[in-house]
């Protein structure tokens, strides 16, 4: 029997970049990251450590929490 799996949504970059009027290219800039990183990010492939959220924040000017699933 083959399960299968949905990818879990653990952040809102995506959403919030689109909230703001900026892509992940923007981003991408913003924090000196590859595209295909923050692609991933978006996606929710991989996730940013925390670190790197909270700059993320900061480039968005928006307050972390909006950033994650709660």
């Amino acid at each position: 029997m083959e399960i299968k799996t949905e990818r879990q949504k653990l952040n809102r970059i995506k959403a919030v970049l689109a909230e703001t009027g900026h892509t992940g290219k923007w981003l991408a800039e913003q924090l000196g990251k590859d595209p295909v990183t923050v692609s991933k990010w978006c996606t929710n492939t991989s996730q940013p450590d925390l670190y790197t959220l909270h700059e993320i924040a900061k480039a968005l000017e928006t307050n972390i929490k909006d950033l994650i699933y709660s």
